[in-house]
């Protein structure tokens, strides 16, 4: 069964930090793909993170890299995102995605081509 189910958002103060997680059924997080996305209140779901699997690279989006880090447990087949120097932009819905590995050794972090979705944990950074 594929499911994907997400947790640990809230709210925090800006600067502060939050650790994210998606317990995975059904994706192997050694060979497929999973990511992190984000839509924020008016705005279109962005690219946060991706994790090749396969091709064992992972991908930041720009305005995030040095400031969330992805990781991951195999043994309980979890993915985390930890969230640190959160500001008030980072408010959104962030939600995980996996998708089967994809035949080339250079993959993109496209929303779309991922096909599993968890429903997705709401994170505010307020004071």
């Amino acid at each position: 069964q594929l499911q994907l189910v997400e947790s640990g958002g809230g709210l925090v103060q800006p600067g502060g930090s939050l650790r994210l997680a998606c317990a995975v059924s059904g994706f192997s997080l050694d060979f497929d793909d999973i990511g992190w996305f984000r839509r924020a209140p008016g705005k279109g779901r962005e690219a946060v993170v991706c994790m090749y699997g396969r091709v064992g690279r992972t991908y930041y989006a720009d305005s995030m890299e040095g400031r969330f880090t992805i990781s991951s447990d195999s043994a309980k087949n979890t993915v985390y995102l930890q969230m640190n120097g959160l500001e008030p932009e980072d408010t959104a819905i962030y939600y995980c995605a996996a998708r089967p590995s994809l035949p080339t050794n250079q993959p993109t972090c496209n929303s779309w081509s991922f096909g599993s979705w968890g429903q997705g944990t709401q994170v505010t950074v307020s004071s």
